[in-house]
This record gives C-alpha cells, structure tokens and sequence, in this order.
C-alpha cells in the first residue's frame, strides 16, 4: 500500500470517527426526549442545520456520482435538469413547508405515512392507510437505498483500493452505526458536516475543469464525437421531445415536498424556524452542488470510451487530481453519498419500526421498547438493503434511483401533497397511493416513455384518484361513508 492509499484510510478512520462521535451526542441529546426524537429530531433543527440536511440528501450519491453519469451518456442536457433542483427545493422550503409542519405539529405526527393517516381520519382505515403508506415507502426506498449503497461501494472501492463488496459493507456499517445511535438528529447533524464538505468539493472540481481546458476546444471536442452532447434534438433521458427536461422543475419540487425522506426535514424543523433563512441557505448550497455534473462533459472529451458511464466521477478523480486532493475530495464526495444513504435508512426503519408497528399492534406504553425497537429496525434494514446491492443485476444508478423516488413520489403527492390544502377523504388516499404506485412503476419498468414522464403520469393519475374518490365518497349516505 502507497502512501496515498495509507493517507485515504488515515482520512476515513478519523471521519468514521467524527461521524460515529455525533451519533454518540446526537443519542444523549434525543434521550432527552420521547420516540419523536429518534423519529423528528424533537422538533430541533435550526435553519442551517435543516438546509444542510435537505441540501445533502436532495443531492449526494445523484449528484457526485449519478448525473455525471448521465451527462457523459447524454450530455448537458442533465446540466440544465439538475440545476432544476435547487430552486425546486427553495419553493418547497418557502411555500409548503410551513404548512406541512404545522399540521403534523397540530397532529402529533412523526412521520410521513402517520400524517397520512392522522390527516384522513385516523380510527381502522387510518391504520390501513398508514400501513400501505408504510409498506409503499419500504418497498420502493430499499430501491432506492440499493442504488445510493452501490454508488459509494465503486467510490470507496477505488478510494481505497478493495473490492467493491468490502467497500459496501465498511460504509453501510458506519452509516447503520450513528443512524441507529441517534436517529434523525444523528442524520440531519451528520449531514451539515457532509454539505460543507460537499461545497468544497464543488469548489476545487470546478476550479480544476475550469483552468485546466479551453472552453472552445471543450466545446469543438464534443461536437466531434457526438453533436447531440451539447445540441440536443431530444429531451433522452427524460422524454422524446427536448421539452421534457423542464419537467425536472416540477418533479424536483414534488421530490423536496412529498418525499417521506425529504419531507421529513420540515416536520423536525424548530416550530418557529425563519423559512426565509433556510430557503437563502437551501439556494447557495444547492446552486453550488448543480454544477458537479459538468464532471461528465468534461470526461468525455478526455476519456470518450467509458464502458460504464457511472465511473465518470472516478476516473475524473483518479486521472486528473492530485492524489492527495484526490483523497480529500473522494471522501466528501463519499459523505455526499453517505447523506442520502443514512436518510433513507432512517426513512425505512421508521415506516418499519413506526407506521407498520402501530398499524398492525397499536402503540407501546413504554418508550424505550419502542427506542429499541427503533435502533433494530436499522440494523436489521441496513443489512437487507446491503444484501439486496449484492446480489442486483447490473443498473445503471439514476435509473433505480428514480425507479424508487419517482414512483413513491406518485404514490404520495396525493395524501401527503394535496391534503395539505384541499382535504380528501381515506378512500381517495387509499386508491391514490395504489394508483400511483401501479402506474408509475409499470411506466418506469414496461413503457419507454423516459425517465419523468412515468412518475409524472403517475402523479396526475394518483391525484385525479385522490380528488375523484373523495367527492365520490362525500356523495354517499353517511351510512355508506367507511373512514
């Protein structure tokens, strides 16, 4: 082993540590407080710690390893549908946030899949919708967890010089480590230390590409190898017409608001939180963190014949930095990953240990059994979700990605998004979930129509449902109403 490699793994004990120490903390802090603490970080977060958190999760393993990925496969098309992202985000901060909050604050809710419930009535078809909410949420974020945990398997693979199987599993026992020890505050507190580094990142890589190539050599080298790289006729990977990637804003905005990963930030956010303040946070941060995916741009001039488009970000790293800020930059490019990782391991375990518990045995009167059972479900979810990124066929990353995100988002938008402001009835959430579910994972899985148009579709047909069903219902006798 080089000195590099000894200075990589010097980095990864000490940040391991880091992360490992807050979960330690953040786990003396929740203590303080009942399950929400482990579930909604007791109402706590601040605004820079919430934009952190939102800012690190909404980007990550997509944005450092994913969408360069996409942009060396079909160009700066992806440039302009990441950078949707950010202000995507900011709106969701300013302008449903608040309302989200207050009504789970109202409720009681502690976590997505409850709202739901809580927000439509509660009683047994709120337990049946909190279960499907749970079930749904499970299901489709182990998809999406398997991608994130593959992402930062090939980055610390060839950070570190092993295989890809032991990279996996040394990074997912960290996360499972200060995830289980301090729950949500561990995660949202993690986070902020990995979005600073993350910017920093974006920083150096973008001074690199920057000083290193003429731009009109750049541009002439990529219209040498393929005039659709930087002059698209189509809108590939999102849509036949070039349109379609102006989709990205509004799915981006579903993605920050209904999400029960993302959502979740503004139901732990302090009750009188300045919005203003995170939303300005949210847009530095995200505006930075939308410009990585030039990475794949600049890879395809230099390194044209990758077989896998998602080793962009590691070949970039490996041929045209420095070792030692190779390093570096590896590792907060890791932590990126990480973020979304440890959200989505949250998200599961709760739905698990949470929405699925009280929905099929009602609640426990003590609450360190229900800690207990908590912290299992992390450990036991992480592990399955290490095994499932095992033994997966081949996929390309964003694709799963959106596989999971999109089709739960068109699973949620109707329940979770439109009850917010116009109340529907548990019926007309029930079949919106199962609407959106089946619809937008058979376009996702059988339809070539691109990567948005499924999960959009699936949006429109689960809040058609959701609206439909409702004042379908509200026409019955009250005798015939089941809610």
């Amino acid at each position: 082993m080089d000195a590099y490699k000894l200075f990589n793994w010097g980095l990864l004990v000490l940040t391991f540590g880091l992360l490992i120490y807050l979960g330690y903390l953040s786990s003396r802090y929740m203590n303080k407080s009942d399950e929400g603490g482990f579930l909604v970080a007791g109402r706590s977060l601040g605004a820079f710690v919430a934009a952190g958190t939102i800012v690190a999760t909404g980007f990550s393993g997509w944005g450092f390893m994913g969408s360069p990925g996409v942009t060396y496969q079909f160009g700066a098309i992806e440039v302009l549908g990441n950078f949707f992202f950010a202000p995507a985000m900011v709106i969701a901060v300013l302008y449903f946030a608040r309302f989200l909050q207050r009504r789970a604050i109202e409720m009681g809710s502690n976590t997505i899949p409850e709202y739901i419930a809580q927000r439509h009535g509660g009683g047994l078809m709120g337990r049946v919708l909190q279960g499907v909410a749970a079930f749904i949420t499970i299901l489709l974020l182990l998809i999406f967890l398997t991608s994130q945990i593959k992402a930062v398997g090939l980055l610390g693979a060839s950070w570190l010089d092993i295989e890809l199987n032991q990279s996996a599993i040394l990074m997912v026992s960290v996360i499972i480590i200060y995830t289980m020890l301090g729950g949500l505050v561990a995660v949202a507190w993690t986070d902020t230390v990995m979005v600073c580094g993350m910017a920093l990142a974006a920083v150096i890589i973008l001074a690199q590409m920057l000083t290193s190539v003429d731009l009109g050599t750049w541009e002439a080298s990529l219209n040498a190898i393929d005039p659709e790289l930087l002059n698209p006729t189509t809108g590939a990977p999102y849509g036949d017409s070039i349109g379609t990637v102006f989709l990205v804003l509004p799915y981006a905005f579903l993605f920050a608001a209904v999400l029960p990963y993302m959502a979740i930030r503004f139901l732990a956010m302090k009750p009188d939180i300045k919005l203003h303040k995170v939303g300005v946070y949210v847009a530095i941060l995200g505006a930075l963190l939308s410009l990585i995916p030039i990475v794949g741009l600049y890879i395809r001039m230099h390194v044209p014949d990758l077989a896998d488009p998602d080793m962009a970000m590691p070949v970039y790293l490996e041929q045209f930095m420095h070792p030692a800020i190779q390093g570096i930059i590896t590792l907060f490019i890791i932590f990126a990953m990480k973020s979304t990782a440890n959200s989505l391991l949250h998200t599961v375990a709760s739905a698990t240990s949470h929405d699925l518990r009280l929905s099929l045995f009602g609640p426990v009167s003590d609450e360190r059994l229900a800690l207990a059972i908590n912290r299992v479900a992390v450990v036991a979810l992480g592990v399955l979700a290490l095994l499932m990124m095992l033994y997966a066929p081949p996929f390309m990353l964003s694709w799963l990605g959106i596989l999971g995100s999109g089709t739960l988002l068109a699973s949620m938008i109707g329940p979770v998004f439109i009850s917010t402001f116009w109340q529907g009835s548990a019926w007309g959430a029930l079949i919106a979930m199962l609407m959106g579910f089946f619809t937008s994972g058979y376009m996702m899985l059988f339809a070539d129509v691109g990567w948005l148009i499924g999960p959009l579709i699936g949006c429109v047909v689960s809040s058609v449902c959701y609206v439909g069903i409702s004042l379908m219902v509200r026409q019955l006798p009250l005798s015939q109403r089941l809610s």
